[in-house]
């Protein structure tokens, strides 16, 4: 070949010339294949992807002071330090009386570690102006990889709490040994505990407090080396003292001398080693409304590690103490499995995976024939392995984003084979074919397509990489589609270049004579009934104004009444529709003041309401303490949730095969019975389902502003009001406690200081009757958890004022001085307890939350009916102007003197993700544009390449509207990849209208036939998208997509490919009219 041909034929042509016949390609097939196999057997698989969003709580003490002093000492000047470090997206505070708890909350993708050190470093450098009385913070981070991927509930009809928390220590201490596996943490049961009921008669008479038992037990507990003896070369080492070592031990404590006699513990209190007294329970319930007594223990793994091995390993180890450690009336149920759930999503794309595989090459081999289907087969594993690879490079993991990713690309990836093999076919079948190589029609082949598909893909890539940008927590979890299918365009591009064009001349053959059928030149299509079809369409649209006018006005109608579908509701907006889970939960939050055993009762009522549903294999209650949290109890602190008004029940359903109900469907169902028994006993539920995508605070959350504490809660209220008369709102709560009282003990300091008594003393002998005090350890070496020693009034005592009021004191300093009742130096009064004051980004909120169920499953449509509502609201209500109260979205009020409501939940991620989305479509109409400006040469062509990408929609919503389908993120993901797709195509149309121009036919003809010649590869890549896109319709959360690509590629097959060509026609007549004043039709 001359260099004056060689100079012609370009990138493409230059690596086809070059691959052919080189003995490279077949060990690049192999190496591409042992690379994806390598990432595919080393990439850690998950069900979801791992979202870094370094969260960090800060916990301060102040005991004794009020809500609004803990504001101003501790939350106040914590939040105006934490605000100033980089990185800090949202600081929320909440003062309590007497604690603050604080929540640093980086961007979605700040480094955890660079984030605890700068605020650590931020905390440590102004621990000098900490207040008299306050505690050091106690600093905790959060991430995702906290979250356990594992639970296991031991559960029994023999064994009360007390012994399944024993054992559940010793099985922790097992699996803890497992070198993936990270925090574990034990869940209910009760711990065991020295306790020591003091019997204040008893004291009374041996004159004695019951501060003196505690120092007492203190200095009775005591053992320590003393030193050494040496003496004839040797040294003795000294142990003076020996702690307790049994109850009898604690029974003979001297605690004092009364009438020249001891007096020994037993005497003044009664001693038990056993369990505590309940803090939580934790109970194990069957279908069969059987529930026993039980213990979680939860399992998290460490950062990178693969969430299939670790509970497999943990799964074997349990197994192995099976018999030995557990006994056999013992029950281990596994009621969290992300190990088993990953796995099967994992085996389950790639099972789908292989289906569109296997459906492309087999829809190839319908069009083109066997011989084709394999060279294009060729390509598809390889351009999956080295994306496998990325995803591995990149630090992705192995989760159902990565893999839709892949399956997602499938369609798109096979257009360049395609395209390339097509066009060699043809040359094959050309006049004069005989005559050439097979080596030299492969080349001429992919030179003439070479530079169109090179600009097409990365206008395709131009319209998906952008996505990549998308900020906020749906950034990072939709982040894999554009990147992989970025990576996989490329790849495909140069293996459609290379190894495609070496398949073909080593698989593909000539046809005998009588089956070639030649064409009389390579610019006419050939002479069958679908040229002849496409040759009746356009011809008259070409020759008649007229006809051209209604063909567009008919597409302009039908855009118009897809788009009317979204404005009038017949299609639906929501960010992310729900998944079909195997879980969900029941949140109870009960008046202040409810007893532990009340909320377990109706927590007990609301589990017999589940154990009803035949999906349902079991539930797990936890009273007064958290269950196992998921990705969403940690943006929401559900870990944090204890004390005796608080409960969940976790409830674990069939697996997906197994039921025909979906997880939405199930908890929507039981709702309204669970509301009626919340309301029944004035206490508030929620079930909560797992997010499809980020979590957040809830899905409608309404932040109320205003000048004070007053004001906001009367605007709350309203708010709270409406969201109740709202059709669709449900589980309805607010960030405030029902009101209460509290009995203040005020000490009368004259009376006090008379007897020789400290306010300090008085306070802790009551805290000691009450809440008991640790005085020290028991020394159990052999015990897993330490065995506090702990002295307090007993129970029965605990019920009224009047037997902590007639309980006698004295000074210490003073052991002689008599015994003082405390009633004789407390008065008692009630008073208004404290409500806590919540802060979002240094300015004071009240949140109220709700839920969407029944007839609005989208948060857009009840917001938009809401703010009618509150829009007649009046500021000059609720201490602001005499204006209506302002709405916003996105952003916080910048003044706190005015009320105002802000929308957040998922609202807020909803318009952040199709705000991004709608920049980045922006993007990508700009990035195509100047592609094709710089190919083209021209402004006005590029124009009416892109003008086809809103037909698009033609079939995009009204797929939407027949499936009963959201229109969500996903689906907008679709749509702009369409836009690529279609503007791919139509690159190569217009390109190959060019060429047959530049080969001297008329404008009519060069239109009709380029046309008729690239309708067939065009329609192929069309059903291999649809093909490919197919197998995800069915997943909730990627069928948005699927609809999106294949209804998308189909509207703008059957209409772009004409809209294109004909608005090619009357842009370039225009132009040619003066030259060209008739153009008659072929």
């Amino acid at each position: 070949m001359s260099a004056q041909k060689n100079s012609r034929l370009g990138f493409a042509g230059s690596l086809a010339a070059a691959s052919v016949h080189s003995k490279l390609i077949p060990i690049v097939l192999i190496a591409s294949l042992l690379l994806g196999c390598f990432a595919v057997f080393l990439l850690p698989r998950e069900e979801e992807p791992q979202i870094k969003v370094p969260m960090i709580d800060v916990m301060v003490t102040m005991p004794g002071a009020t809500a609004k002093e803990v504001e101003q000492r501790l939350a106040v000047p914590m939040e105006k330090l934490l605000y100033e470090l980089p990185g800090i997206e949202y600081i929320y505070s909440t003062s309590m009386p007497g604690q603050c708890l604080l929540i640093a909350r980086f961007f979605v993708g700040e480094d955890l570690e660079k984030s605890i050190v700068t605020l650590n470093q931020k905390l440590q450098t102004n621990f000098d102006r900490i207040p008299h009385g306050v505690s050091l913070p106690l600093v905790k981070p959060h991430t995702i990889d906290d979250v356990p991927i594992l639970a296991l509930t031991l559960h029994s009809t023999r064994y009360d709490h007390f012994t399944l928390r024993r054992l559940a220590t010793e099985v922790d201490d097992a699996i803890k040994s497992i070198f993936e596996v990270a925090e574990t943490k034990v869940i209910g049961g009760s711990r065991r505990q020295i306790r020591v009921l003091f019997d204040p008669i008893q004291l009374e008479a041996r004159h004695l407090s019951p501060i003196d038992l505690v120092q007492r037990l203190q200095q009775a507990n005591r053992q320590s080396m003393a030193g050494t003896l040496q003496a004839e070369n040797t040294e003795v080492l000294i142990q003076a003292g020996t702690f307790l070592a049994s109850v009898e031990d604690f029974r003979q404590v001297v605690v004092g001398v009364h009438n020249n006699a001891p007096v020994y513990l037993h005497e003044v209190a009664s001693i038990h080693d056993g369990p505590e007294e309940p803090q939580s329970y934790v109970l194990f319930g069957k279908q069969d409304h059987t529930v026993e007594p039980a213990v979680t223990l939860s399992i998290a793994k460490r950062p990178g590690a693969n969430t299939v091995d670790v509970v497999q390993t943990v799964l074997r180890k349990v197994d192995s103490l099976k018999g030995t450690l557990i006994p056999q009336d013992i029950e281990v149920t596994i009621t969290r499995d992300y190990g088993a759930t990953a796995a099967e999503k994992s085996n389950e794309l790639l099972l789908h995976m292989g289906i569109a595989v296997f459906g492309v090459v087999l829809l190839i081999l319908l069009f083109l024939g066997w011989r084709e289907s394999i060279v294009v087969l060729i390509a598809i594993p390889s351009t999956l392995s080295l994306t496998l690879l990325i995803f591995y490079l990149y630090g992705y993991t192995l989760n159902r984003i990565t893999l839709f990713a892949l399956i997602f690309s499938i369609g798109i990836l096979v257009d360049d084979a395609i395209v390339v093999v097509e066009n060699i076919v043809r040359h094959i079948r050309l006049q004069g074919s005989r005559q050439v190589s097979l080596r030299d029609i492969a080349v001429t082949a992919v030179v003439e397509v070479g530079n169109p598909t090179t600009l097409a893909t990365w206008a395709v890539i131009a319209a998906i990489l952008p996505m990549a940008f998308v900020g906020g927590l749906m950034g990072p979890y939709m982040r894999p589609i554009p990147i992989g299918a970025s990576a996989a365009m490329v790849f495909s591009l140069l293996i459609a270049f290379t190894v495609t064009p070496w398949a073909a001349i080593h698989i593909l053959h000539r046809p005998a004579k009588d089956e070639q059928g030649e064409q009389l030149d390579p610019d006419h299509a050939p002479d069958d009934w679908f040229t002849r079809l496409y040759h009746r369409v356009m011809d008259p649209l070409l020759a008649h104004a007229r006809w051209r006018l209604l063909f567009f006005l008919l597409i302009l109608l039908l855009l118009l009444a897809s788009g009317s579908l979204l404005f009038f509701g017949g299609v639906k907006v929501k960010m992310l529709p729900f998944d079909n889970k195997s879980e969900f939960q029941i949140i109870l939050d009960m008046p202040e003041g409810s007893t532990l055993e009340q909320t377990t009762r109706v927590a007990m009522e609301m589990a017999d309401v589940v154990a009803r549903e035949p999906e349902v294999v079991n539930y797990q209650l936890y009273a007064g303490t958290a269950s196992p949290f998921n990705f969403n109890g940690l943006v929401r602190h559900y870990f944090l949730r204890s004390g005796s008004t608080v409960a969940d029940v976790q409830v674990n359903l069939k697996a997906k095969g197994e039921r025909s109900r979906q997880s939405h469907e199930i908890a929507k169902h039981v709702r309204p019975e669970i509301a009626r028994i919340a309301a029944s006993y004035g206490a508030t539920a929620a079930v909560a389902e797992v997010p499809p995508g980020p979590p957040v605070l809830q899905t409608l959350v309404a932040e109320v502003y205003g000048p004070d504490e007053e004001s906001r809660v009367k605007l709350a209220t309203v708010v709270k009001n409406i969201f109740s008369a709202t059709e669709g709102v449900v589980d309805i709560d607010w960030y405030r406690e029902q009101e209460r009282t509290k009995l203040v003990l005020e000490i009368d300091k004259e009376k006090a200081a008379l007897n020789g008594l400290s306010e300090a003393e008085i306070i802790q002998t009551v805290a000691m009757a009450l809440a008991g005090q640790s005085v020290d350890l028991f020394h159990q070496p052999k015990d897993k958890e330490e065995i506090d020693v702990l002295v307090q009034l007993p129970q029965a005592q605990r019920a009224r004022v009047e037997n902590i009021l007639s309980i006698r004191v004295r000074p210490q300093a003073d052991p002689q001085a008599p015994l003082v009742p405390l009633g004789e130096l407390i008065r008692v009064r009630e008073e208004s307890v404290d409500q806590p004051i919540y802060r979002k980004n240094l300015k004071p909120v009240i949140h109220v939350l709700g839920d969407v169920a029944g007839a609005a499953e989208s948060p857009v449509y009840p917001i938009l009916q809401m703010n009618q509502q509150l829009a007649q609201l009046n500021s000059a209500d609720f201490g602001g102007r005499d204006e209506p109260i302002t709405i916003y979205n996105l952003t916080q009020p910048f003044l706190e003197s005015q009320p105002a409501i802000k929308w957040d939940g998922e609202w807020h991620i909803t318009l952040e993700v199709f705000r991004d989305l709608g920049l980045a479509f922006c993007a990508v109409m700009v990035l195509i544009y100047m592609l094709m400006v710089g190919w083209f040469k021209d402004y006005i062509t590029p124009l009416v390449v892109m003008a086809a990408i809103p037909f698009s929609l033609i079939g995009i919503l009204p797929a939407h509207w027949g499936l009963n389908a959201f229109f969500t993120a996903t689906s907008m993901i679709g749509f702009m990849a369409g836009a690529g797709i279609v503007v791919r195509n139509s690159i190569i149309l217009v390109d190959f209208i060019e060429l047959r121009l530049s080969h001297g036919l008329g404008l009519a003809e060069a239109v009709v036939e380029a046309g008729a010649i690239r309708f067939r590869p065009m329609l192929l890549t069309a059903l291999a998208l649809v093909v490919g896109a197919a197998v995800i319709l069915a997943d909730p959360i990627f069928q948005g997509l699927a609809i999106a690509l294949m209804f998308g590629e189909v509207a703008s097959l059957l209409i772009s490919r004409m809209a294109v060509p004909v608005l090619y026609y009357m842009v370039k007549a225009r132009r040619m009219a003066p030259k060209t004043p008739t153009d008659p039709v072929a």
